[in-house]
């Protein structure tokens, strides 16, 4: 599904507004053996596809954990190869830096502290949050099948550990799907001290039983939407809506879909949120190479431009790159 370079290389288009610096906030590496490698190799060739990508965040996605030692301290694993791979890139300064990680912690966990002095450590001076997956759902067909317990959002000892990250500083990214907002909204309100970061819209679904529903789906999203901005310490990611299990069918057309087309079709999601949450608490966010299966990068981040045009500069300047920078505390 990711081995897509001949495909996407089969459409181009001219880059819109290149010299706009971008802060890409939300983006992986693996090298599982099931599929194509995405390294920094792959990475640069991306973010150096003629947009100007200063720097990125790796969030987490499950690769490169430790294979023994306490399973709470596995996914240190993943923040230590990130760092060392951070560490290649700052030999090349002129090339896009990757400036922090967000790594998997189960928060639940009676010894929180400790895992995360040891992903701080791990991190080099980059670890700045956590993500632990709340996606949840029993549809079959969903090409990235759920793990999360169902609830995770009101569990007592999740919701404690979401405290103590608040207290030590770090953020959460909050990934799940359309029906889970008012969870999220929960959460956001149980523990207002700590920086929540709503991932991908909260992945409006529309594949399998959601298939056909996009409009009775979007409508019931925008209130939930509207009632989580409420909450001041939740800010937004736009971008990841053109996964496979967003229903679009991207990833199935002879050629790449165009940026045109994606304006088209999410355009709506992007002003909805940033009227609702404002600029300053909304970022662009690539979700590569996740949402490389659909779409190029440079086509992606034209799409974004366009998005954008209905806002002044200083609003375009937060959302392409001074929310993620004051988000993550990006030098």
């Amino acid at each position: 599904m990711y081995d897509r370079d001949e495909w996407l290389s089969s459409y181009r288009e001219e880059i819109i507004d290149p010299d706009r610096e971008i802060i890409d906030p939300h983006h992986h590496l693996w090298a599982w053996r099931s599929l194509k490698p995405y390294l920094l190799d792959e990475l640069w060739a991306d973010t150096m596809d003629g947009h100007k990508v200063s720097q990125t965040v790796y969030i987490e996605c499950g690769w490169g954990y430790r294979e023994d030692g306490p399973e709470h301290l596995k996914s240190v694993g993943e923040t230590e190869f990130v760092a060392d791979i951070a560490a290649q890139a700052a030999k090349k300064p002129d090339q896009p830096q990757i400036g922090a990680i967000v790594s998997r912690v189960d928060l639940r966990h009676p010894d929180v502290d400790a895992t995360l002095e040891a992903h701080e450590k791990a991190g080099n001076g980059l670890f700045r949050g956590v993500r632990f997956m709340a996606a949840f759902d029993d549809e079959p067909t969903l090409s990235i099948p759920p793990h999360a317990p169902e609830g995770l959002f009101q569990d007592s000892a999740f919701r404690r550990g979401l405290h103590r990250l608040g207290e030590l500083g770090f953020s959460f990214e909050a990934w799940q799907y359309h029906h889970q907002l008012r969870d999220v909204r929960d959460l956001a309100r149980a523990c207002p001290e700590t920086t929540i970061v709503l991932d991908h819209f909260s992945t409006p679904l529309g594949v399998g039983k959601y298939e056909g529903k996009r409009d009775d789906i979007f409508n019931a999203w925008k209130v939930d939407m509207k009632d989580l901005a409420s909450c001041r310490n939740v800010v937004a990611k736009l971008g990841g809506l053109s996964m496979v299990d967003n229903g679009w069918g991207y990833h199935l057309g002879e050629k790449p879909t165009s940026s045109d087309q994606i304006v088209a079709d999410q355009a709506r999601y992007y002003h909805h949120t940033i009227d609702a949450f404002g600029p300053e608490r909304c970022m662009f966010e690539s979700n590569f190479p996740v949402d490389r299966a659909s779409v190029s990068y440079h086509v992606l981040w034209n799409a974004f431009k366009k998005i954008a045009n209905r806002y002044n500069e200083t609003e375009k300047d937060q959302l392409f790159a001074g929310t993620a920078r004051r988000v993550y505390k990006l030098s």
